[in-house]
Order: C-alpha cells, then sequence, then structure tokens
C-alpha cells in the first residue's frame, strides 16, 4: 500500500448487514459488559442484536453528540448523501464543519462512508438509533430527603 493511500481495513466490505438499531448508551462498566455478553449469547443464537456504542462518562457522550451532530444524523438517516459537499449544502454549513463532525461521527461507527467515483459518501446505516443515558448517585449516596425536620 503506498504510503498516500488511505488505510480503509476499518472499513466494513460494502455488502455489509447491519442491524436495524443503533443505541448509544452511557452505562458503568460493569452494567455494559453484561450488555455485551447478553448481546453476543443472543447473536450466537441467530438473533438480530444492536450495535451499542457505550460512554461510561455521560460528559463524553453529550460532547459527542452535539446538536449540529445530531442534525447530521437525522439528516443522513433521512438519506444518504452524494458527498460531504452535499450534506453541507443541504444542511446549509460549512464544508470543514460538516467534513470534522463526520469524521468523528465516523470514529465511533454511527456514520459510515462509501467511497464511489472519489467521493466518500456519508450514510447511516440504521432505521433507529436510540440515546439512553443513565444518571445516577455517585459513589452509592444516599438521596438526601427533600423536606428537613
Amino acid at each position: 500500500m503506498s504510503k498516500n493511500s488511505p488505510n480503509h481495513a476499518h472499513e466494513p466490505p460494502e455488502d455489509v448487514d447491519y442491524p436495524s438499531t443503533l443505541h448509544i448508551t452511557s452505562k458503568p462498566f460493569e452494567e455494559h459488559k453484561e450488555s455485551v455478553l447478553d448481546r453476543a449469547d443472543r447473536w450466537e443464537h441467530g438473533e438480530e442484536v444492536p450495535h451499542v456504542v457505550n460512554f461510561q462518562d455521560a460528559t463524553r457522550l453529550q460532547r459527542l453528540l452535539t446538536p449540529r451532530r445530531l442534525e447530521l444524523v437525522r439528516s443522513l438517516m433521512d438519506a444518504p448523501a452524494e458527498s460531504m459537499r452535499d450534506l453541507a449544502e443541504r444542511l446549509d454549513r460549512d464544508v470543514r464543519q460538516v467534513h470534522d463532525d463526520l469524521q468523528i461521527l465516523n470514529e465511533y461507527r454511527i456514520v459510515h462512508f462509501r467511497e464511489e467515483d472519489g467521493a466518500k459518501k456519508p450514510f447511516v446505516p440504521y432505521n433507529t438509533v436510540s440515546i439512553e443515558v443513565e444518571l445516577g448517585l455517585s459513589g452509592g449516596e444516599e438521596p438526601e430527603s427533600a423536606a428537613s425536620v
């Protein structure tokens, strides 16, 4: 491979079957680990299981899924784009900012790309994207009473 050639070893083949659902979650490690094991067992039994992206820290998830990036995801779920420039024009946004947002969303496997005729065509292969954020008390603290005596 020449050093100027992009490395697309991480990209799935074009005929890959994506699950219909993407779950983006924010769960503690142990709970997420149990969920992974459950999905692996269901997958081995031939069930379709969702793709899951988990963040142990809800703040990281919030930094990733900004309103503008969610707008990109929604737009791509409605219709794939012919190019990054096409998507930027569709959303009336700067091409460079759209490019940067798409690259970040691709790193987390939320947005994918097909290369065709020299253009990177962004798309979201999921019918449903659900976002679940679990908030709890830190450090096992007991909730404070709303009324004091």
